[in-house]
């Protein structure tokens, strides 16, 4: 079925990608924890802690966040309930995956758009972190972009879906 083909295209291009992001991502996690714990030995072995450092690891958060999010919805490593699902057969499992899936794209396609309400808001340089002084705007870009591609990987899943239950 076509729906299969159109996923397959969607899976291959956005699996590099989500690659990159992810070594983005990880990488941003790995400053986040010496940023850590040189603040925290900084403040109590010598009473000077990091200035901005929360600053940084709020920023970076966002940078974790938005570029993981994509990368474990593709390869299927998002954490799942499996208590009920486990004790329903498999076709109870695929219709109930059928109703949730799209539920799943309609409410993070509103975050998408609520986050492009948010980007237009606040894309004012002024609008900066308290510390650090380092403007809003582009870190909301980024968690607008880790919102879409997640939203277009739910996409993908859901043609998917559709063209192995078309198949049964």
């Amino acid at each position: 079925m076509w729906l299969g083909k159109v996923a397959d295209t969607i899976y291959r291009i956005l699996s590099p990608l989500s690659k990159a992001v992810l070594v983005i991502g990880s990488a941003s996690l790995t400053v986040i924890m010496l940023l850590t714990a040189a603040d925290v030995c900084m403040r109590y072995f010598f009473d000077r802690p990091i200035n901005g450092a929360f600053d940084l690891t709020e920023y970076l958060m966002v940078i974790v966040f938005s570029f993981a999010l994509p990368y474990c919805t593709l390869k299927k490593e998002h954490i799942k309930v499996d208590i009920l699902m486990s004790h329903l057969s498999e076709k109870t499992q695929a219709m109930i995956t059928v109703v949730t899936a799209p539920l799943s794209l309609g409410l993070f396609s509103l975050v998408v758009w609520q986050s492009i309400v948010a980007l237009q808001i606040q894309y004012d340089p002024k609008i900066v972190s308290s510390v650090l002084l380092i403007p809003r705007y582009p870190f909301l870009g980024l968690l607008f972009l880790g919102y879409v591609c997640f939203v277009i990987v739910l996409l993908a899943d859901y043609c998917k879906l559709l063209s192995e239950v078309a198949k049964k």
